[in-house]
């Protein structure tokens, strides 16, 4: 698998913005990544040394369109923990 298929998008939200601040950043990952896939995958691709990572799989919440019922797709959501000091430049806006 490659690194830059891992990590899908990161995940910018209040909640995810205040995780930031203690050095967690929230990252969608491919559904068949581990835990070190993510963390090689974040140490190769933004140049910082992750410390842990947890990874939890998000269900999908029930919808519906007109008569159909259905639900949102089913994601994997992986929450990355840096050492002290280090940030990522991406979501820092440098």
């Amino acid at each position: 698998m490659n690194y830059e298929n891992i990590l899908v998008e990161p995940v910018l939200s209040e909640k995810t913005n205040n995780m930031r601040e203690a050095g967690k950043y929230v990252f969608k990952v491919d559904f068949r990544a581990t835990k070190l896939d993510i963390k090689e995958a974040v140490r190769r691709l933004f140049k910082v040394n992750p410390v842990s990572c947890q990874v939890m799989v998000v269900a999908g919440k029930p919808k519906r369109l007109r008569y159909r019922k259905g639900t949102t797709p089913t994601w994997k959501k992986a929450i990355v923990t840096l050492a002290r000091g280090e940030k990522i430049a991406l979501f820092e806006g440098v």
